[in-house]
């Protein structure tokens, strides 16, 4: 027999909501989900979390901005699933937009398996990149780290999955799910890791002067891919996502 559960509702948050000006009703539904105050409902960029909080992510950002000086080639290898073909495209738009010469690899699972397999990496050398940037994969994937290494090419691992009882190397790793890492939010999808990537990116050109004769690009223009992925992978909605 069916029944009616009738989820509690904080009554100091339900009022201090109301106080701050939210309609009763809508205080009510907003502190049934957690919410305490009405500035956790201020969604603005400058409300993140900074990016210099996600481990690894400058020495990230720093090998991707020596790549993009250099003009060296880059190769996103991603997921099929809607997470991850989001972060390609944000990934490919982002980088080619800071002026990145970049192409991605979209592998079949069932043919090559998940993530970066050894199989995988030797598809992706038929391209000759001089970094691998993995998007929603590689957190696990030690065997084909070791692979690409061995000819030559480096990885970057952007990921969120958690990781196993051996982390990938040599790889610079960003996964806020990484042992050491605290990103003060571990629900991150792939999709919105490589956005702070990005982000992290973006800094460190400004920093050494790379948008002094070109347009420095807004990411927020992206933002409609970072929602797709991050609702489509079904992370927790909690305040940053």
């Amino acid at each position: 027999m069916s029944r009616i559960v009738q989820r509690e509702v904080p009554a100091q948050a339900k009022n201090a909501l109301a106080a701050a000006g939210l309609h009763p009703v809508l205080a009510r539904v907003f502190a049934a989900r957690g919410i305490t105050e009405a500035r956790e409902l201020d969604l603005v960029l400058a409300d993140l979390p900074s990016w210099q909080e996600l481990k690894g992510i400058s020495a990230a950002a720093a090998r991707l901005a020596q790549a993009i000086e250099a003009k060296e080639r880059l190769l996103i290898v991603a997921d099929y699933d809607a997470d991850g073909a989001t972060a390609c495209a944000l990934g490919v738009l982002a980088l080619r937009a800071m002026g990145a010469e970049v192409d991605y690899l979209v592998p079949n699972r069932f043919e090559f398996g998940y993530g970066l397999t050894p199989e995988i990496v030797a598809l992706a050398a038929t391209r000759e990149p001089a970094l691998i940037v993995t998007v929603d994969n590689g957190i696990a994937s030690v065997e084909g780290v070791t692979e690409a290494a061995a000819r030559g090419i480096e990885v970057l691992i952007t990921d969120h999955h958690l990781p196993g009882d051996r982390l990938p190397e040599p790889a610079i790793i960003v996964n806020p799910n990484q042992p050491g890492c605290a990103f003060p939010s571990k629900n991150l999808a792939g999709v919105g890791v490589m956005f702070y990537v990005l982000l992290a990116l973006r800094a460190h050109l400004r920093e050494r002067g790379w948008f002094a004769n070109r347009a420095e690009p807004k990411l927020a223009d992206y933002l409609d891919l970072v929602a797709l992925g991050t609702i489509a992978d079904v992370v927790k909605l909690d305040h940053l996502n």
